[in-house]
């Protein structure tokens, strides 16, 4: 398989680095008309995917608003999953999954081998069980070609007292986590398949967010993230940002045009970012 950081530079270069969550909050959903049920759910999802799917690089359905209904909400994800990679955008599975052993290769096996229904082109994964408990989801990657997008400076208030907190070295929790997908992706070209989340609202950091990876960018546009903001913390390694954005596009919906234009709006909006 073809690495996913060979991928995505790709799709980055072909469509561009706007990212869009596909996030079906019940308020969203209301907005659309919609009720709060399966039904609804599945209009809501697949017409985002029929927008959006075709025109960006990248799609990142949060997995806990389908999950919240149960099997037949599991069954609208794998959906979306499997029709936004035939219109050919990357997946990027938003579970923030982490675990030790056994469990964590049963994520690995859920949302990155491409023979699962819902196996994904990259997956978010939290660390804090040690960056070493995400082994088995870094070597899922290697073999399937696959992604991984490992929190490191996240934007909730909560964020630093866990992130900013110092190891017995001196080093910050998200330095450290930092530094391991650094080495992940040591020698990678044009750029490695193991990326951070960063938050657009983190304010300033004096971290080195240059990994040689990918740098998933939640909480862009309509969460206040600007282009200035992504300028000024990252540096020279936007050049590999993903700014991500649900709510500013979701909510020119249902209108499949109006989404569409949404979309195309946000990808205009980041497409010198790096340059």
């Amino acid at each position: 398989m073809t690495p996913f950081g060979t991928r995505l530079a790709h799709a980055i270069e072909e469509r561009g680095r706007f990212c869009v969550g596909i996030d079906p909050h019940a308020a969203l959903l209301h907005e659309w008309g919609l009720g709060d049920d399966v039904a609804s759910l599945e209009r809501f999802a697949l017409t985002v995917v029929e927008a959006v799917a075709p025109v960006v690089g990248t799609v990142k359905p949060q997995s806990a608003f389908y999950e919240r209904f149960g099997s037949r909400g599991v069954a609208v994800l794998e959906r979306v999953v499997a029709e936004s990679r035939a219109a050919g955008a990357l997946v990027l599975m938003d579970a923030k999954r982490g675990d030790i052993g056994s469990t964590s290769q049963a994520y690995a096996d859920a949302y990155l081998d491409p023979t699962s229904p819902l196996g994904s082109d990259a997956l978010t994964a939290s660390p804090y069980l040690g960056f070493g408990s995400l082994d088995p989801m870094l070597e899922a990657c290697r073999r399937h070609g696959s992604g991984l997008f490992v929190l490191a400076l996240t934007s909730n208030k909560e964020g630093p007292e866990v992130q900013h907190a110092r190891t017995e070295d001196g080093t910050t929790v998200a330095g450290s986590v930092l530094a391991h997908l650094r080495a992940a992706n040591a020698d990678a070209d044009p750029v490695g398949s193991f990326g951070a989340v960063v938050g657009a609202t983190i304010g300033h950091t004096a971290e080195d967010l240059d990994v040689n990876g990918p740098l998933l960018v939640p909480g862009f546009g309509a969460q206040g993230g600007t282009v200035d903001d992504l300028t000024r913390i990252f540096g020279a390694a936007a050049r590999w940002a993903l700014p991500s954005s649900s709510r500013e596009v979701l909510r020119a919906g249902p209108d499949v045009g109006a989404l569409r234009d949404a979309a195309r709006r946000g990808n205009d909006a980041v497409r010198g970012l790096g340059a």
